[in-house]
């Protein structure tokens, strides 16, 4: 018995081990972007979108699973950031015979009237892990997923880390790394706002918690 319990244990332990993978950034910088239970530091990008988001039970909620979502929308720090590290975790959720169940994290992005424009870490069905550039210049770099396809819970709770340093790029999903990209394009801004997205066409619904923040400058 005690043998089978060990085995048993290795096993949990190997299986869990690439959600630890990645150790966080240790600074006293590290900020909490969400306080568990308002929208302060907050806002949508379209005013009339707000009431799709919303603060619940130390979650961000966007759409609801059941009411199709109609445009893409999004929710967005008052602040701007250029180096960082984000950490979050997130579930998405939604019957994909309403539509397409996507959504994403804006980072370095900026508000273009109702909309917004810039880097996205890509989230759900055929776009995990990949980094996509919103309203600009389309795929950058699908998501190597190989090994984190094993520990994907795609309706579950799953991690992101979005690092930026300069011209580098990295993004992590459950501790594995799915994108690592090199910046060419000098005239890309560096810096701008972090933004949640509720991808328009199906009724999705995405929960976000635990998010920080640590800058690297």
């Amino acid at each position: 018995m005690r043998v089978l319990l060990l085995s048993s244990l290795v096993v949990v332990c190997v299986y869990l081990s690439p959600l630890y993978a990645q150790q966080p950034v240790q600074s006293e910088k590290t900020i909490t972007l969400f306080d568990g239970k308002t929208l302060d530091g907050w806002k949508t990008v379209n005013p009339d979108d707000a009431k799709y988001w919303k603060a619940k039970d130390s979650l961000i909620v966007g759409g609801d699973g059941i009411n199709n979502v109609p445009q893409n929308m999004y929710l967005q720090t008052v602040d701007e950031y250029d180096d960082f590290e984000l950490r979050c975790l997130f579930r998405l959720s939604g019957d994909p015979s309403t539509g397409f169940i996507n959504s994403g994290i804006q980072y370095r992005s900026k508000v273009m009237g109702n909309d917004i424009m810039g880097y996205q870490a890509d989230i759900g069905d055929g776009h995990w892990g990949d980094i996509y550039d919103e309203h600009r210049r389309g795929l950058l770099l699908p998501g190597d997923l190989q090994t984190v396809w094993h520990i994907l819970e795609r309706d579950g709770w799953n991690s992101y880390i979005v690092r930026v340093r300069g011209s580098h790029h990295e993004l992590y999903i459950n501790g594995v790394k799915t994108c690592d990209y090199h910046e060419r394009d000098a005239a890309v801004p560096t810096k701008g706002v972090i933004a949640f997205q509720l991808h328009g066409g199906g009724a999705a619904k995405i929960e976000i918690r635990d998010v920080t923040i640590t800058p690297f400058n």
